[in-house]
């Protein structure tokens, strides 16, 4: 699609959202019914095109996509009126007579750009925030996960008409012609670098945006810990999606002491989560292209290696690896892996665990295990991330009571539920200010009275 074209697109948007058509709540529940039919309609062929496009099993696809979507569609349509009420506040006694509020109101036309590691649900949870705030939406899903593009477009189209919700495909040439555009806000997911660029051509317009951008996040251990019901947790978290989603836990940075259990306890869980022979495991998802294949394998250590390491470079496929005595000057500690390998490092004291990652950029997630109760408020009030788990790992995003998102290097801004419609909504503060009555204070010429009058109201 040439640039002209999609600028077609965002001007039939804005003009659509100047009718008010988006406004009425009633309308926004009508959008969202409506949309979660063709989803559950086409279940089968998103589930499809999740295992085309990344290998994920008809489980994963529902646990992790569309399931969290038709919750998240469900979330909403129980309490957008609620949501998109006027709040009134208190009016101060200077302002009498009157009456406070805050009314959310949409954007305008949202541009939605999302990845290819979870390409439905990543693409559809922040459209339904946006669509229930008033807002019309343009979605540029990944060229990665061509298969989930094409289904997430034919959805958007049996939905609505493109005034309202458009899906544009592509790649690179289509991005730079949608960040030419000017949007009411954009949200971004995916990597730092882009996120940069993007942010860098949202300042052209002062255009507001939201990123969910990624980082390595940690995975404290502390010798309190139940290590099976660690291994078990991480080992799940870790290596769902092949280890591509952006708030696995990274790394391993566990008590000196508990490190040879912990790693027992984790070989034991691969085995028992994805047999002896994961690469032969048809719920074991792969690698998403060639690319990130190779740049994977090149952060392998082979010398490090004291688990898994087997891969099959025609399915693009890498078992579940685990990494010990890595350093944090090893290669694989100098960006996020977004792979199944898991390295595995050490500290002395919890004090110095704590130390180091505050000296780190912000990670979007870190977990603890833990048996103690101030260790845990400890880490958790003292290091800065976006959201996490005591004891657990990457459920936290699985809600629509509680916002997602990262701050710092790991991006800014978050979503889901209550906060999601928040992220898609500008509040106005109004004022609606009575006629029968009109107090001089504030007029001149000003005189003692007055002056005196002002001090009780404004002390």
């Amino acid at each position: 699609m040439n640039e002209q074209e999609i600028k077609n697109i965002v001007d039939k948007q804005r003009d659509f959202f100047h009718t008010a058509a988006t406004l009425p709540t009633r309308n926004r529940v009508n959008a969202l019914k409506k949309l979660k039919v063709s989803i559950k309609k086409h279940e089968t062929d998103i589930h499809r095109a999740l295992l085309l496009d990344l290998g994920k099993s008809d489980f994963e696809s529902y646990m992790c996509e569309t399931g969290l979507v038709l919750s998240e569609i469900s979330h909403m349509l129980r309490r957008l009126s609620i949501y998109a009420k006027e709040k009134r506040v208190r009016t101060p006694l200077a302002q009498f007579p009157s009456r406070s509020f805050q009314k959310p109101s949409p954007y305008g036309v949202v541009l939605i750009m999302s990845p290819w590691n979870y390409p439905f649900l990543l693409s559809m949870e922040p459209l339904i925030d946006a669509l229930a705030a008033g807002n019309t939406v343009v979605l540029k899903p990944s060229a990665y996960s061509p298969n989930t593009s094409r289904i997430v477009q034919h959805i958007i189209r049996e939905c609505f008409d493109d005034s309202h919700a458009a899906v544009i495909t592509g790649g690179r040439k289509e991005n730079t012609h949608l960040l030419n555009q000017h949007f009411d806000y954009i949200f971004f997911t995916g990597s730092q670098h882009v996120g940069k660029e993007v942010l860098r051509k949202a300042s052209e317009y002062l255009t507001p945006a939201t990123l969910e951008l990624g980082g390595k996040s940690p995975c404290i251990v502390d010798r309190t810990a139940d290590l099976k019901l660690a291994a078990k947790r991480i080992v799940f978290g870790k290596f769902l999606n092949c280890g591509q989603t952006c708030v696995a836990p990274d790394y391993i940075y566990c008590h000196r002491e508990i490190k040879d259990e912990l790693l027992r306890q984790i070989k034991k869980q691969i085995i028992k989560q994805f047999s002896d022979q994961p690469l032969k495991n048809k719920n074991y998802g792969r690698i998403i292209n060639q690319k990130h294949f190779e740049r994977i394998l090149g952060l392998i250590d082979n010398q490090k290696i004291v688990f898994g390491g087997e891969y099959d470079r025609s399915e693009l496929r890498i078992s579940p690896t685990v990494m010990a005595n890595v350093s944090f000057d090893d290669p694989i500690m100098q960006e996020e892996i977004f792979g199944p390998v898991l390295p595995v490092l050490t500290f002395e004291a919890l004090d110095q665990a704590i130390s180091h990652i505050q000296s780190l950029p912000h990670p979007l997630a870190l977990y603890f295990f833990t048996s103690d109760k101030k260790d845990a408020d400890k880490v958790m009030s003292c290091i800065g991330f976006g959201g996490g788990c005591i004891n657990d790992v990457v459920i936290h995003l699985a809600t629509s009571e509680m916002g997602f998102g990262g701050f710092g290097e790991s991006g800014m801004g978050s979503y889901h539920g209550k906060t999601g419609f928040d992220t898609f909504s500008h509040t106005k503060s109004i004022v609606d200010k009575k006629t029968w009555l009109d107090l001089p204070v504030r007029y001149q010429p000003y005189g003692n009275l007055y002056k005196k009058m002002l001090k009780l109201f404004l002390k």
